[in-house]
């Protein structure tokens, strides 16, 4: 492919709307600096953005059908991985990282792209999981690795796992009532998980239930989401940045993990509620441009690729926005994980940011062989008749 072939194929939409994202979240970042004191996250963001190009132009250049023949094998490594880290020393009461002496490597981040691309050549040509029996071997698939996160223990992580096996399901075929049945047989096995959920897990979800809003920041659980609420409202409509800050005492805009898990509060205080508005729009525009992407694919493999990955950025997108306004459980304030990945902090975290996964769904396209857009029924319902093998066929044969 010559360069000029290349470049017209990239999804420049995409690609924009993540370079505004990473500028709204430096400068989210570069206010966290400034009111805490704790180092200069900042300068090492502009480091790390420079390796994600790199990383980026390489994914792109890279053929994303050869992923397809080692997904299984990837796979099995990162499922032998999440057995390492029981073996390895525990940080912050949990087991998640493995120590490479240079960095912290946290294999359930990698495990999260391993799964999507094994699920998606699993279900590329089959049609076995539109009956009851079919559907065992993609929920085991999944299961094995959730069952490792939780006892890592990681309650988060492992949540992000189902949205995205019913998203590929569903746009590989699935019939919904199937899903929607194995939905609520989920919701009946909640009490079981509460039951193996560890005092503090159920703290966070009971502190959402009995947050109060204004007067003093209470001393237990609730602390972190009544300080991430207050800092959201110091932003007011325009934010710090355009109006001032409304009170000058430091304490009142103290924050925990702001630069990374509760980065999107310091997008509130900065830019206010219009920032918030823009950047929810952007995260907005960035999955809808992916469904777009991955409707417009003939590649059965590189579809499902596609939908998954933007399962999972929409999954995570919302689990932290509704996780910082009060709408959800904290599942993260110490974990050190990282959700709102084009935003926050990557220099001070434990283990190293999967760069090519949160870009993956932005050049996907680049080796795609790719029809019209209008040729196809707009919606869900173009995405998953167009990943069913029987269209693919006809496709071929055309």
């Amino acid at each position: 492919m010559n360069n000029a072939v290349f470049i017209r194929r990239i999804p420049w939409t995409l690609v924009a709307t993540a370079i505004v994202l990473f500028l709204i979240g430096l400068s989210a970042i570069a206010r966290g600096d400034a009111l805490y004191n704790l180092g200069e996250f900042a300068p090492r963001q502009r480091i790390w953005a420079v390796m994600g190009i790199g990383v980026f132009i390489g994914a792109a250049s890279w053929p994303y059908q050869r992923l397809k023949w080692f997904s299984y094998g990837l796979y099995g490594l990162c499922l032998a991985l999440l057995v390492v880290v029981f073996f390895m020393p525990a940080k912050n009461y949990s087991h998640r990282w493995i120590p490479l002496g240079f960095m912290n490597f946290q294999p359930s981040e990698l495990a999260k792209l391993a799964y999507i691309a094994a699920l998606a050549r699993y279900l590329m040509h089959r049609d076995s999981f539109r009956n009851w029996l079919g559907l065992v071997p993609p929920f085991l698939m999944t299961l094995v690795p959730v069952a490792l996160i939780l006892r890592e223990p990681d309650l988060g992580t492992s949540m992000l796992f189902f949205p995205v096996l019913f998203a590929m399901l569903f746009a590989a075929g699935a019939r919904p009532k199937h899903l929607v049945t194995i939905s609520l047989l989920g919701a009946m096995c909640v009490p079981i998980l509460w039951m193996q959920m560890s005092a503090e897990q159920k703290s966070r979800i009971v502190s959402v239930f009995t947050q109060k809003t204004g007067g003093e920041a209470p001393d237990d659980d609730g602390y972190h989401l009544h300080q991430s609420k207050r800092v959201f409202a110091l932003g007011g409509v325009w934010g710090s940045k355009l109006a001032g800050m409304p009170i000058q005492s430091r304490r009142a805009y103290h924050l925990p993990e702001s630069r990374t898990d509760f980065v999107f509060c310091l997008v509130g205080e900065r830019w206010g509620l219009v920032g918030c508005l823009i950047t929810v729009i952007l995260f907005l525009a960035l999955i809808g441009r992916g469904l777009l992407i991955a409707a417009d694919t003939r590649d059965p493999f590189g579809r499902l690729l596609a939908v998954g990955i933007v399962a999972l950025i929409g999954s995570q997108t919302l689990i932290n926005t509704g996780m910082t306004v009060g709408l959800l459980a904290d599942y993260w304030h110490d974990s050190t994980d990282d959700e709102l990945w084009w935003l926050q902090s990557i220099g001070d975290m434990p283990r190293p940011r999967p760069a090519g996964q949160h870009r993956a769904a932005s050049h996907l396209r680049n080796r795609y062989r790719t029809i019209p857009f209008r040729r196809l029924n707009a919606g869900f319902c173009s995405l998953r008749s167009l990943a069913s093998p029987r269209l693919c066929v006809r496709l071929r044969a055309a």
